[in-house]
């Protein structure tokens, strides 16, 4: 097994599990050509990050091309809070959701 990680991506988990759900379960090489052409700003860290997971795999003596995406897990890893001035001297909150993705080869 080999397995990769990023920590903290801006972007909500809900959007970046809609790239992962493409992924999980098929062959590594597979995987690649389907994030190439997928037309989502999530699609290009996830890409990488199983090209470092399969680069860890390398490293194992383990043929990456043979492994398949065993498991993607997508969740928050917070969220960055601001405000926004509004009428009538309110303030709105803004909360930039941020998302943690590891990627686990078999």
């Amino acid at each position: 097994m080999a397995n990769a990680t990023l920590k903290s991506y801006n972007q909500s988990p809900r959007k970046v599990r809609l790239v992962t759900d493409l992924v999980k379960g098929k062959k590594v090489p597979a995987a690649l050509k389907a994030l190439e052409f997928l037309p989502r700003r999530a699609a290009e860290p996830v890409e990488k990050l199983i090209k470092s997971a399969a680069a860890n795999a390398r490293e194992q003596g383990k043929a990456p091309e043979d492994m398949v995406v065993k498991s993607v897990v997508v969740e928050s890893a917070g969220m960055i809070k601001k405000y926004m001035p509004r009428a009538f001297g309110r303030a709105a909150p803004i909360r930039r959701r941020k998302s943690r993705i590891l990627v686990t080869l078999a």
